[in-house]
């Protein structure tokens, strides 16, 4: 079996930002145990800007991108310097990857990010994967560790893919503030809460939240890999999951699976505005399976440009749908409900290819 495993900020650092060697020690005892049992491990680890934080003695985690650039800069070899230290106990060697959502959206790189990480499990390395946050600059305002861990399990064709927390899963409420919130132990394909707005506040040492753990969930089921919200310290949760033991909460794969560039715009690329559709296109787009035309559009929000992701609305401003614009706003905005005999010839007559559309679950 290939895993791919996350472990976020606030559960390897403690209220300080200090890297928690028992933590570290234990994953990798965790993932020797399952290279022993013949599986391959791949780990996304969070942790550089909190180390970053710790080893300069700052008080607080900055804000400023360029600060948070520098910090992951001095976090990065230390976080690896643990790993390498307990995995050398085992006789094994970790691989450092740094990658960027952009890794995923330009077909020659996702190409290459696959095979690289290929040849590392063929050598006997544990990748630990993280954002590569010294050079990243959007992407490092949003912690999209969540997203790049399921990213790159349906990149490695991997089967399971566990996302590990301070939290034991996914609960009906917050259980921080409602003592009656229970968890929930299974979430099936199709169930409405992969598309929930869950609580996105992580803590004040990490960037994620439930939120970002959903999103990533609701990613892997569209990749077909079943997916597992867990908490880090448990004891055992890496190699219990793979076991197929309940050790928090478990989302079932969706038996319709998405191309990695159709996940990309769908779940995994920021939104740079919205359009709204008439009722006509409603029905065209969800069950006709049709391009989006501008005579179907009612209303443009943002200022996105040719390429964009942009979010789709039913008249009702509900999100159905989202993909890449083939024409800027100020364009649509322009010949919203012309029919495509009226369009100028020199512009592209949709608004969204359907090949660059993805209808969300709801």
């Amino acid at each position: 079996m290939r895993i791919v495993a996350k472990v976020g900020t606030s559960s390897l650092t403690n209220g300080d930002g200090v890297i928690q060697r028992d933590v570290v020690a234990s994953l990798c005892d965790q993932m020797a145990d399952l290279r022993k049992r013949g599986h391959e491990v791949i780990l996304v680890s969070s942790a550089a800007i909190s180390a970053g934080v710790s080893a300069l003695g700052l008080s607080a985690r900055p804000t400023d991108v360029l600060t948070l650039q520098a910090l992951a800069a001095v976090g990065q070899p230390r976080l690896m310097e643990e790993y390498n230290r307990s995995l050398a106990r085992h006789g094994l060697v970790a691989a450092q990857v740094l990658l960027v959502p952009h890794d995923f959206a330009d077909r020659q790189q996702y190409l290459h990010s696959r095979n690289t990480l290929a040849r590392l499990l063929d050598l006997g390395c544990v990748p630990i994967v993280n954002e590569n946050d010294t050079v990243a600059s959007d992407e490092i305002r949003f912690g999209d560790n969540d997203r790049i861990a399921a990213l790159v399990a349906h990149n490695v064709s991997a089967d399971l893919l566990v996302l590990l927390t301070d939290t034991p899963g996914l609960y009906t409420a917050d259980p921080r503030t409602d003592p009656s919130a229970a968890l929930i132990a299974d979430v099936a394909a199709n169930d409405p809460l992969l598309s929930v707005a869950a609580g996105a506040k992580g803590t004040a040492r990490g960037s994620g939240g439930m939120a970002s753990k959903l999103q990533a969930a609701r990613i892997a089921s569209w990749s077909g890999v079943r997916a597992v919200i867990a908490q880090a310290l448990r004891p055992d949760v890496l190699v219990d999951a793979v076991a197929g033991l309940s050790v928090g909460t478990s989302f079932a794969p969706n038996d319709r699976r998405l191309s990695a560039r159709k996940l990309w715009i769908g779940f995994a690329s920021h939104s740079q505005g919205s359009v709204t559709v008439d009722a006509g296109a409603y029905a065209a787009l969800v069950d006709g399976g049709r391009s989006l035309l501008p005579a179907g559009v009612i209303g443009v929000e943002g200022d996105f440009l040719e390429g964009a992701t942009i979010e789709v609305c039913n008249p009702d401003g509900v999100v159905f749908a989202r993909g890449m614009a083939v024409l800027s706003a100020d364009t649509v905005q322009q010949h919203a409900g012309r029919s495509t005999r009226d369009l100028p010839a020199r512009i592209a007559h949709e608004v969204i290819h359907r090949d660059d559309l993805v209808l969300l679950p709801h």
